[in-house]
């Protein structure tokens, strides 16, 4: 399994999200990823072996072509944590309405 910053770290960069948006569409090679950005083909690569180490696309052998595929799975693990993240924040907020719904208590300054 990979872990949550190794995923959010991937995520982190617009180009990287501009080409997980791309594949999002269907499988597409280096080829067809650096026609669509103003960098080089080295430099996609280098951004498809972030996202792949990251566990965020597939790749796979066609002859001489090596498509990429988004691999769903892999956000499995952040919609967890998204998840539980919300659970708190909600039980975190209910508690704030209960208190905030209590009667107010006065308090008095003591006697002088």
């Amino acid at each position: 399994m990979i872990a949550l910053p190794t995923t959010f770290a991937a995520l982190s960069d617009p180009t990287r999200l501009a080409i997980l948006n791309r594949l999002a569409q269907g499988e597409a090679t280096v080829n067809d990823l650096a026609a669509l950005f103003p960098i080089s083909q080295p430099a996609i690569s280098r951004h498809l072996k972030v996202l792949d180490e990251a566990g965020l696309i597939e790749r796979r052998v066609d002859g001489t072509r090596r498509p990429c595929r988004l691999n769903p799975a892999a956000l499995a693990p952040v919609r967890r944590w998204i998840s539980e993240l919300e659970r708190v924040m909600e039980a975190n907020y209910a508690r704030l309405d209960a208190l905030l719904a209590q009667p107010e208590r006065t308090q008095h300054a003591p006697d002088t």
